[in-house]
């Protein structure tokens, strides 16, 4: 196995730091941008391109690329939900992401307000619809970066920091253990596996939510 992934992450080194980092940037930029989240799996992108980091300067400005980029594309949802919101939310394009994820995605916007900006950033799908719809609210954009722009920060250097220190613990103990490339692959995987935890527990949270506001107004509706 240390071959094979002395391999990868060698092939992967060999790319010009700098394509590599914009790289990384556009990938974000447009995992965040109107509904390509759906499909870019930009974090991905980042933790493969933070096995390459080699130095304290290269990471740095890895994550300040994630981050910049982050940002114009959540910019970009949130101008596109201002100017367009319910053109593609009744598109061809907003019916397939179902009439149920734009409804929770307003409800989780309407109960938490700013917290739930800063929260989408590590949520499945609301992180793509979330912005569109604070643009489609009439929150304001100074407001919407003051809660999002700290989420961004802190997801870049999440995900920079373990795809960086899972490959340097690689590279230096491959030479002395055959076991190397599991303990790489373990933290990778502890750490998406937390990850994931934690977004299908809010996830269940705003569901509960969501479920009970729907009870609620259901039982206003036979009182009326």
């Amino acid at each position: 196995m240390n071959d094979v992934l002395t391999w990868l992450l060698d092939a992967v080194q060999s790319v010009d730091p700098v394509l590599r980092t914009i790289l990384a940037g556009v990938a974000i930029m447009l995992e965040t941008s109107v509904l390509v989240g759906l499909i870019v799996p930009g974090d991905t992108v980042v933790i493969v391109a933070a096995t390459a980091v080699d130095t304290f300067a290269e990471g740095a400005w890895l994550v300040l690329a994630v981050i910049v980029g982050a940002l114009i594309g959540e910019s970009i949802g949130f101008w596109l939900g201002r100017w367009l919101g319910p053109r593609i939310r009744f598109s061809k394009l907003g019916a397939k992401i179902g009439e149920h994820n734009w409804a929770r995605s307003e409800m989780y916007l309407r109960r938490r307000g700013g917290p739930a900006i800063f929260l989408s950033r590590f949520l499945p799908v609301l992180h793509s619809l979330v912005p569109l719809t604070v643009g489609m609210s009439g929150f304001a954009y100074r407001r919407f970066l003051a809660w999002t722009a700290p989420a961004c920060v802190l997801w870049a250097a999440a995900y920079v920091g373990v795809g960086a220190a899972a490959a340097g613990t690689y590279r230096e103990l491959s030479d002395r253990l055959h076991s190397a490339g599991y303990i790489f692959v373990a933290i990778i995987a502890v750490f998406l596996g937390l990850a994931l935890l934690a977004k299908k527990l809010i996830g269940r949270s705003e569901a509960r939510h969501m479920h009970g506001a729907d009870d609620a107004a259901a039982a206003d509706d036979v009182k009326d």
